[in-house]
């Protein structure tokens, strides 16, 4: 009879336990622009649910992501530090048989050594799942590198990179190891659905353990396909039909959110669940590739799109919710990053965080109820690959610095291996602009030579930071052999439900 009377005392103990620690969603759009959303401003584009996520929480409008483009951004909301520590330099094509191996990047992978989020959930007794776009690996779904799993998801369903051949009936996910074959619909829907049976069966099974959930649409990313209805419901405002196909992607993305938001509240736990919405970098622009002209993603006021180191490349939406906890209707200027995602749920969920983890993520608790956030360094990004000339950023308060990397005469480089990490490490910062962007927003008016005093004081904190992350960046072995995947472990493991 004791044993009995403590076991319920030791589950009841769990389930309190489990109420006072939230649940995280996290939802993250694919090249989805700082103004494609109503909230922020697109005249045509239509988010009800995404507008409500903002009534009920904090809309920010410094909300930064990891990288102007999707790989090195996933790489830094999953570990909170810059990417370029972690040797995620650039987007990871697909290794295959025949792959070219230029700047070794068929090796690019988040390694094992990596702390990630999920991980650090996990030991602190989350279930936690991934569903949607990984992009974490060049041979995905092989022995060859880490995957999902081995980042810290206990479920995971997922394509390496986009859906294909387009967002409608995708053929090319994984679940868990297995591949899942041909389905039937639209990638947002399909992302969502396995997740809500995720968290329903995790509600039944263990309804006193908190979960992490990471929803990575592939939307609005090419190549874009869209449901029928929504496409004829913005042929009298877009400018054509690819326009209409873009328009409606993001708002097939945003019913997708609402049949989560909905399922959350069906399953009782939207209360004690944190969700935050954003994108993994700024708008693609269009016709910049073959396959790309459906790419109408707004950024906005901003300057530059993907791929550059202006604020459009990596300034995005961020919609963050916790009622009760989280400030409802409020617009906060206050500059929060992906890289704080780690900091803040850590800290939330009680998992303790190695104290020689060099983070570049700050907690935001005190965004909460509307108050400021408390760094010890400024956001900062260094993207070797970027179109814009200045391919060193910092934002530091109200201050966007930005700078060349030896006049410009760096060559790009998409993966950094041992024959050219020491030209970047030995790269000079020079030809700086500074912006008061909380005034300038649009990045308008270089005010360096007005402002000597405070381009002195950010240019030593640029250089400093510049020194200690690319002293410490992994670096990828030189490499002339052709990328191959290790073997066809996908087909020999059992399909699971």
């Amino acid at each position: 009879m004791l044993r009995i009377v403590l076991t319920a005392f030791a589950l009841l103990a769990a389930a309190r336990a489990a109420e006072t620690r939230p649940n995280f969603l996290v939802i993250l759009c694919d090249d989805l622009g700082y103004g494609d959303l109503a909230s922020y401003g697109h005249p045509h584009i239509r988010t009800p649910h995404l507008d409500r996520l903002a009534r009920e929480g904090t809309r920010f409008t410094s909300a930064y992501s990891a990288a102007p483009v999707c790989s090195p951004s996933r790489v830094g909301l999953l570990t909170g530090r810059s990417p370029n520590r972690a040797g995620v330099f650039d987007w990871i094509p697909a290794a295959a048989p025949g792959a070219t191996a230029a700047e070794s990047r068929h090796l690019t992978h988040l390694r094992r050594e990596e702390i990630t989020l999920p991980r650090l959930l996990r030991s602190a007794g989350y279930a936690t799942a991934l569903s949607g776009k990984w992009h974490c690996n060049a041979a995905f779904n092989t022995s060859a590198q880490p995957q999902p799993g081995d980042a810290g998801f206990d479920h995971w369903f997922a394509t390496q990179n986009n859906a294909a051949p387009s967002h409608e009936n995708p053929r090319n996910f994984v679940r868990n190891g297995s591949p899942v074959g041909p389905l039937e619909g639209f990638s947002c829907q399909l992302v969502a659905r396995e997740m809500i049976g995720w968290i329903e069966r995790q509600r039944t099974e263990k309804p006193a353990q908190p979960f992490f959930s990471f929803v990575a649409f592939h939307e609005p990313h090419e190549p874009v396909a869209s449901p029928s209805d929504l496409v004829a419901s913005y042929r009298g405002v877009a400018r054509n039909e690819d326009e209409a196909q873009y328009f409606a992607n993001v708002t097939n993305l945003d019913r997708a959110v609402g049949d989560l938001l909905a399922a959350l509240e069906r399953l009782g736990v939207a209360d004690n669940t944190v969700v935050f919405f954003s994108s993994d970098n700024g708008p693609e622009t269009l016709n910049r590739y073959r396959g790309s002209q459906r790419s109408y993603g707004s950024p906005g006021p901003l300057r530059g799109m993907k791929l550059w180191t202006t604020e459009a490349g990596f300034r995005v939406p961020g919609l963050l919710r916790w009622p009760g906890r989280v400030k409802a209707g409020h617009v906060s200027a206050e500059p929060v990053s992906s890289l704080d995602l780690l900091p803040t749920f850590t800290a939330l969920a009680g998992a303790k965080v190695p104290s020689d983890l060099k983070l570049d993520g700050a907690d935001i608790r005190g965004t909460f109820a509307g108050g400021p956030v408390r760094r010890t360094q400024p956001l900062f990004w260094f993207y070797y690959n970027a179109i814009n000339d200045q391919r060193a950023a910092m934002r530091d308060g109200p201050w966007k610095l930005l700078a060349r990397l030896d006049g410009g005469a760096l060559p790009r480089f998409a993966n950094i291996n041992t024959a050219s990490a020491p030209q970047v490490r030995a790269a000079k910062l020079t030809d700086f602009s500074l912006f008061r962007v909380t005034d300038d927003i649009g990045e308008a008016r270089d005010v360096a030579a007005t402002e000597p005093a405070k381009l002195r004081e950010l240019g030593a904190k640029m250089e400093k930071l510049y020194q200690e992350v690319t002293a410490t960046m992994h670096v990828w072995p030189e490499s002339t052999v052709a990328a191959a995947p290790s073997d066809n472990s996908a087909k020999k493991k059992k399909k699971q439900p």
